[in-house]
C-alpha cells in the first residue's frame, strides 16, 4: 500500500523522547507538562500510548503503573478517569497524572510536531484497538503529526485505519540483543530476523523508520535513506551520542540533553 509522506516539520527540529521532561524540575515523562515544554522550546516531542481498560488511548510508557504513579497493577486495569486522576510521582503540579491522547492533542494544538508510538498490548486484539482509538483521536488534528510502533501489526492496523496518517516502524537490532542476552521479549529467529531487518516496511506503507542509534547503520537503513525513506534514530543522550548517530539518520530523539534548533 502506498505510504504518506512524513511532515518535514519532523526533520527540521530535534524530537524530544517522552517530551522535554526533567523530573528535578518537577516535569515528568509523557506528561501534559513535558509535551507542552517541548514545543516552548522548539522541538518536537515524541509519546508513548498505552491503552485503557475502557479503551481510551492514554499517554504513558509502561504497561505498569509503579514506577511513574507509585500505584500497583497494570495500565490496562484502570478506566481513562481513574488513570487521569493517579498523580504522576515527582510532577511539579501533584494532581497532574497521565494525560488521555485526545486531550493532549487540543492542549497541543499543533504547535510542535508530534510522534505518537503505539505501545504493543497483551494481546492482539488490544494492539489492534490502541492502534485504532489512537486514529480516532487524531481525526481532524491539524498539527504535524505521525505514528509508529515497534509491532507490525499496530502499523498495519494504522494504515488500514487512517491511511493519510503517515506510519513507521520502529526497531533496533534483535538479532545482537538475542545474541547478547539482552531481553527478546520471545521471539523466535525469524520474527528477530524479520524486525532487525525492517521487513515490514513495504507491507505496512511505512514512510519512515526509527532505530535504535546504538545499531546503526545497517544495509537496510543505509538502503532506505537512499530511496528517500527517512531514518530517525533513538534515544540520544548526550552530545556525543548525538555527533555519533547523526551521520546515519536525518533526525534524533533525543533526552537529558539540549540539541540546537
Amino acid at each position: 500500500m502506498p505510504a504518506p509522506t512524513l511532515p518535514t516539520a519532523f526533520l527540521a527540529v530535534p524530537l524530544a523522547h517522552r517530551g522535554l521532561h526533567d523530573r528535578a524540575a518537577g516535569v515528568v515523562e509523557n506528561s501534559r507538562s513535558a509535551v507542552l515544554a517541548a514545543a516552548s522550546a522548539g522541538y518536537g516531542a515524541e509519546i508513548d500510548v498505552q491503552l485503557s481498560a475502557d479503551g481510551e488511548a492514554m499517554v504513558f510508557h509502561d504497561d505498569d503503573l509503579a514506577r511513574l504513579t507509585g500505584r500497583e497493577g497494570p495500565v490496562g486495569a484502570l478506566a481513562a478517569a481513574e488513570l487521569s486522576a493517579a498523580p504522576l510521582l515527582g510532577a511539579a503540579d501533584p494532581a497532574e497524572g497521565p494525560p488521555p491522547l485526545a486531550t493532549l492533542l487540543q492542549d497541543l494544538a499543533g504547535r510542535a510536531p508530534l510522534l505518537i508510538e503505539i505501545k504493543r498490548q497483551p494481546t492482539d486484539a488490544a494492539t489492534r484497538a490502541l492502534a485504532e482509538k489512537t486514529c480516532a483521536a487524531l481525526e481532524g488534528y491539524a498539527g504535524p503529526v505521525a505514528l509508529m510502533s515497534f509491532d507490525p501489526r499496530a502499523v498495519l492496523a494504522c494504515a488500514e485505519t487512517a491511511p493519510d496518517i503517515p506510519r513507521g516502524l520502529t526497531s533496533m537490532d534483535y538479532v545482537a540483543a538475542a545474541r547478547n542476552d539482552e531481553a527478546d521479549q520471545g521471539l523466535d529467529p525469524e520474527t528477530r530476523a524479520a524486525l532487525t531487518n525492517l521487513a515490514h516496511v513495504e507491507p505496512a506503507g511505512a514512510a519512515f523508520v526509527s532505530y535504535r542509534w546504538q545499531d546503526l547503520p545497517t544495509e537496510r537503513t543505509r538502503a532506505l535513506r537512499q530511496a528517500g525513506v527517512p531514518v530517525l534514530c533513538w534515544t540520544t543522550r548526550s552530545p556525543e551520542d548525538d555527533a555519533a548517530a547523526r551521520p546515519h539518520v536525518d533526525n534524533v530523539t533525543f533526552e537529558g540533553y539540549r540539541p540546537p534548533v
